[in-house]
């Protein structure tokens, strides 16, 4: 019985100290995760499409990536407390809520910065990265060639009729239309070409027409 309670110890003393972590080592791999946190920053920060755009979360998605490889370099250099420490993310509850799905996107992008750095993948790491940041801006600049906007337009009943003959040029989709006794408010799609902006400027010159604005629509409001 005694030889089996030493044999136990000390199988738990070789898994506690499987991987033996330089200085140099760790600083390594949390000076990559740091530069490839830096490139998610900076594309977050300059290529955001948003409607709000949050530093205090941009900051975020760095602290994540370097968390992150601090938990998977604890659970490599030693199981015992790799265990513990699951068990105690385990109980974590985040109640913040994500209101852009892109934002989870950069969350998980991250973390598996985080984990590759932690397991010593640099190369995948950094390449991995920038490809993922070149994917996403170029579909940012490609979507930039088609904003489509919302177009409001309020109205009083009496000029029902030039408003619509102001708008029939334009290609539109109806998202919204609010009739009261005395006035109307349209709220259409609209592409932000120059047929639009001469509609824009017919409407500014109807008796009648209260206001007309064009605003950016991202999917978010």
């Amino acid at each position: 019985m005694k030889e089996l309670i030493k044999t136990f110890k000390q199988s738990i003393q070789e898994a506690g100290n499987l991987l033996d972590l330089t200085p140099m080592q760790i600083f390594v791999m949390l000076t990559f995760a740091l530069l490839c946190g830096l490139i998610i920053y900076c594309v977050y920060r300059f290529f955001y499409r948003g409607a709000v755009y949050s530093e205090n979360f941009n900051l975020l998605l760095i602290m994540n990536t370097l968390i992150t490889t601090f938990i998977i370099m604890t659970i490599s250099a030693n199981i015992v407390l790799s265990l513990g420490m699951v068990g105690s993310l385990s109980i974590i509850r985040f109640r913040s809520a994500v209101k852009d799905p892109l934002d989870v996107g950069f969350l998980f992008w991250s973390v598996a910065v985080g984990i590759t750095c932690g397991a010593g993948l640099y190369t995948i790491s950094l390449l991995c990265t920038l490809f993922i940041a070149a994917i996403y801006v170029i579909s940012v600049l490609l979507r930039g060639k088609n904003k489509r906007f919302l177009l409001v337009i309020k109205y009083s009943q009496d000029c029902k009729k030039n408003v619509s003959e102001a708008i029939r040029p334009v290609k539109y989709t109806l998202k919204n239309k609010i009739v009261t006794k005395t006035d109307i408010e349209l709220t259409l799609q609209v592409r932000h070409d120059d047929v639009c902006k001469k509609a824009v400027g017919a409407l500014q010159e109807i008796d009648g027409v209260s206001s007309a604005m064009l605003v950016e629509f991202t999917g978010d409001n």
